[in-house]
């Protein structure tokens, strides 16, 4: 039967990549069993790009399109990983819908699973430039201060995942989190979970403009940030919870 594998996106205005995205990326699910799905949820875009989903649909079966207007990224993200689960996921693999990624590299991070229960991206080059780098830096800075982990990479949007291990975490996050990645970077390596980083190309766009500027990635971070003390609180909880189960 093989392992089923969820390919999970979330995506906002992506009109002038999504079609080319979709059409590089659904190849990939054959790596998986024939339960395996493309999976994107819109978050309300106001271009075309739900109109372009929704016309592939009659070309690729196993895409699944969920529309979620009003929904940010980590939004989008807990949500998409949660259906998965749901739906029966061996196997999360998110990337995004930017055309920032390459599917060339996904084979090397599938195989490497019957190594390891978590196949992370680390984007020791980025094109998307040094703003970019310098917030994801900060970043990683924070989860070392909060949960006493430092991780090479804590946001990259390349990353096989088994989603038992997933599961485990999601409930440390609120549903409207928007670093849901990061913390699950952080429980991987704080939990000791069977993790590795692998360098993945980061290439700049490939078509049309990043809603995500400097100056807004600032805010939502420092918006997440200040749910960081809850998340520790939380999990703490989860350690105690765990340490009693030991006993």
């Amino acid at each position: 039967m093989g392992d089923c594998l969820y390919l999970v996106m979330p995506t906002y205005n992506e009109e002038a990549n999504i079609r080319a995205v979709v059409e590089a990326w659904y190849p990939m699910l054959a790596y998986g069993s024939e339960d395996s799905r493309l999976v994107i949820s819109d978050g309300g875009s106001r271009d075309k790009t739900l109109e372009i989903l929704y016309s592939l649909q009659r070309q690729y079966e196993k895409l699944i399109v969920i529309p979620k207007p009003g929904t940010d990224h980590g939004t989008k993200v807990i949500l998409l990983y949660r259906y998965a689960i749901v739906h029966g996921a061996d196997w999360i693999f998110q990337t995004d819908s930017d055309g920032q990624t390459v599917p060339a590299e996904f084979a090397a991070f599938w195989k490497l699973r019957e190594k390891y229960d978590v196949i992370m991206g680390d984007r020791k080059k980025r094109g998307d430039g040094m703003g970019r780098k310098a917030v994801e830096n900060v970043l990683r800075v924070y989860l070392k201060i909060f949960f006493g982990t430092f991780v090479p990479d804590a946001n990259a949007p390349f990353r096989l995942m088994k989603s038992s291990v997933v599961a485990k975490y999601l409930d440390l996050m609120p549903a409207d989190f928007n670093l849901p990645n990061a913390i699950l970077a952080a429980c991987f390596s704080k939990y000791h979970e069977r993790v590795c980083y692998r360098i993945v190309t980061f290439q700049p766009r490939q078509g049309g403009k990043n809603y995500m500027n400097v100056k807004r990635i600032f805010k939502i971070g420092l918006q997440s940030i200040r749910n960081f003390a809850e998340i520790r609180k939380r999990m703490d909880a989860f350690d105690r919870r765990n340490r009693r189960n030991m006993q």
